[in-house]
């Protein structure tokens, strides 16, 4: 994922100081921390699509760091 991410970015995340990488469109919700970077995709509160959760996402920040949650909505 990181080296996708570097790639499009034309940069490397960690070596920029990002502590957070957002992206999304592709409904799928994740988390995952690579070298230091969380990237985080909240998925989608549309519709429901291809059979996946509807989900938003929060990032928490306190203390210096920051984390996320992503929350299921029900519907």
């Amino acid at each position: 994922m990181c080296c996708t991410f570097s790639r499009k970015l034309g940069l490397k995340p960690e070596a920029a100081g990002f502590g957070v990488v957002v992206y999304g469109h592709s409904h799928v919700p994740s988390q995952k921390v690579t070298e230091g970077v969380l990237y985080f995709n909240p998925g989608s509160a549309g519709p429901r699509r291809f059979q996946l959760p509807v989900t938003v996402g929060r990032l928490v920040v306190e203390g210096g760091s920051v984390r996320g949650e992503i929350i299921a909505i029900d519907g």
